[in-house]
């Protein structure tokens, strides 16, 4: 095994400096304090849900996998064991591969690797203690969307390990923040707008009564009201399915630019309406999308027809740490141990029990702070899986493979795919996001300006949003402004002069070079922007931050920045996802879409392809 390893390393081709040696950050902190009876289970006090600081892919996850892409090797004779499936990748997807393959083959022999310190990739949980009370947040997939779209293999797997999804309709508590007179509030920013000024009240007040609030021209104030008021046709005389193929290749700012003839600061409001859900700014999101989007962008209703056959359901399908309880759902199915309890409303209070993971003798190990660096398909039929853990290079072999991490990372770890394939996987450019979850003791400033989401027009966080309101058992949501509250802040890289996949790989590189203490400093200084009027003091009244930060966050398909709609057999992702030999890929980047559906969808696929 090479002992030496490289302090220089690339982000899909961007070229970054690591802080600290690699070889050192690849020793799990939790093994070196809690020990364990053996070199892989985990101590009983192990708990990462409860970490605060820097979280997502936390350091100790990302470093060796980019020392691989730098072309270090790992040379293991010894083969350690023998599964009948090894799964890289310990998410939603991988853990629905181990589901699926289980109900096929309920003796298999199973080895799921991860390289984070916690299972669920970006189903991420996020712990506070306040006080004797626990405060949960998700650190990355929020929700089950649209679940009437899920195809029946998803669903029935969804009721399988014990989510009845009609529950949501009064765990979710939908008029809480409204029934106290919340809305949506803005905050102009100076360099746009002349100054820095929150305004409350977006779409509950009449449009000219929040117009003539915000600082804009008389141009720019006269052109927000038309656009939210007027019933216009922005395309008099195109039919709808030529209106359809021209929006569908125009960005929403150009749409208002060129179609509605706005002012500019109009644009400059709407400019990062959706940057946490598209991941950029509103010039490259197609204006056929934004019809649907937190329901509805101006200017676009009476220009294009809604059309039928999107699902309508209410975004309430929430558990409190997001789908990080779908995935501990989905463990507790194969591993009950690991997972105390019996039900939906259980699994989000008990306590993940992770030296129950990776016990010897089990059929099902669950190995994390594991990278993989190697999948070879050898002669004998079988693939040889290397994989890193603790400073120390493991072999095991598998009658199948399946491959359920980042697309890009793939044609490193299987160098020798054939080239099409390869450039199919390096295709889809994962998307950097960051959220950053603030405890604090009370939401007493929030009620006072009746805000429940402050959206920033400019700034480092494109909003904060009060926690949804669940409760689900034993937990309860914060019910009253007296009570502990999580925020949620999001920020997406920009780069405005950067357009396409090359501002996700240049986001890259920003967020895994920006320390804790930045982001912290962005987040108090933006809170007290927001909420310094009724007295809120960032540095007196925050009570933790949890930092999760993903280099490679969301899938995505965008024809509108790739320039070009691919027919099925020529998509890049369904090139890459092929079999090759007894190895098969099963994430959310095989059907480019950023959702649990896609991640349980292709993990569904996957097993159909591995067989009998």
């Amino acid at each position: 095994m090479k002992k030496d390893i490289t302090r220089r390393d690339f982000l899909n081709g961007t070229q970054i400096t690591i802080g600290a040696s690699v070889g050192a950050s690849l020793l799990s902190p939790w093994t070196i304090a809690f020990g364990a009876p053996n070199e892989y289970t985990l101590g009983k006090d192990y708990y990462p849900p409860a970490k605060n600081g820097l979280r997502g892919s936390h350091d100790g996850s990302w470093e060796t996998m980019h020392a691989r892409v730098m072309g270090d090797q790992w040379d293991v004779d010894k083969i350690d064991a023998e599964y009948d499936l090894v799964i890289v990748g310990g998410g939603i997807s991988g853990l629905s591969s181990a589901y699926f393959y289980r109900k096929k083959n309920p003796d298999a022999k199973i080895l799921i690797l991860d390289n984070h310190d916690d299972f669920g990739g970006h189903a991420k949980r996020n712990e506070f203690k306040h006080g004797d009370d626990i405060r949960i947040g998700y650190g990355g997939t929020e929700a089950i969307d649209t679940p009437s779209s899920y195809s029946k293999e998803a669903l029935d797997l969804l009721t399988d390990i014990g989510i009845d999804l009609d529950k949501f309709y009064d765990a979710f508590q939908q008029d809480l923040y409204s029934s106290r007179g919340m809305g949506f509030s803005i905050v102009f920013d100076e360099e746009n707008f002349g100054e820095t000024k929150l305004v409350t009240g977006y779409g509950q007040k009449s449009w000219e009564e929040f117009a003539a609030q915000a600082p804009l021209t008389d141009k720019a104030r006269a052109d927000f009201i038309r656009v939210q008021t007027a019933e216009i046709d922005y395309m008099p005389g195109v039919s709808t399915e030529d209106k359809f193929k021209i929006l569908g290749k125009t960005g929403y700012s150009s749409f208002l630019r060129d179609y509605c003839k706005v002012d500019e600061q109009v644009i400059n409001i709407y400019q990062n309406w959706g940057i946490s859900f598209w991941c950029v700014d509103m010039e490259e999101v197609p204006t056929t999308a934004v019809q649907y989007y937190d329901g509805g962008i101006p200017g676009v209703d009476h220009t294009l027809p809604i059309r039928s056959g999107r699902g309508d359901d209410p975004y309430i399908f929430h558990f409190p740490d997001g789908n990080a309880s779908v995935a501990r759902l989905l463990v507790r199915k194969m591993i009950p141990d690991a997972v105390p309890g019996t039900t939906m409303e259980d699994v989000v209070t008990t306590r993940v029990d992770y030296s129950k993971l990776d016990e010897s003798g089990s059929n099902l190990n669950i190995r994390l702070n594991s990278t993989v660096v190697h999948a070879l398909n050898t002669d004998d039929d079988n693939v040889e899986v290397t994989y890193v853990n603790a400073d120390t290079a493991h072999k095991v072999k598998a009658k199948k493979c399946i491959m359920a991490c980042y697309n890009a990372a793939i044609p490193y770890l299987c160098p020798e795919m054939p080239e099409k394939q390869k450039e199919g996987l390096a295709f889809g450019v994962k998307i950097p996001l960051v959220y950053t979850k603030v405890l604090v003791p009370n939401w007493k400033a929030f009620d006072d300006l009746k805000t429940s989401f402050f959206y920033y027009t400019g700034g480092f966080y494109k909003q904060v949003e009060l926690a949804y309101p669940v409760s689900l058992g034993d937990y309860k949501r914060s019910q009253t402004p007296d009570e502990p509250m999580v925020l949620h802040m999001c920020h997406v890289p920009l780069f405005p002069d950067i357009k396409g996949p090359d501002q996700w790989k240049q986001g890259r590189m920003q967020i895994l070079t920006t320390t804790f203490e930045e982001f912290e400093q962005h987040a108090k200084d933006q809170l007290n922007q927001a909420l310094g009027g009724t007295g809120f003091d960032a540095d007196r009244d925050i009570s933790a931050i949890t930092v999760n930060r993903w280099p490679h966050g969301y899938a995505t398909s965008n024809g509108l920045l790739w320039g070009k709609d691919y027919a099925e057999e020529e998509k890049p992702w369904v090139i890459g996802r092929q079999p090759f030999g007894n190895i098969y890929t099963a994430n959310s980047d095989a059907g480019a879409k950023a959702d649990t559906q896609t991640a349980i969808k292709e993990a569904y696929r996957a097993i159909k392809e591995i067989g009998d």
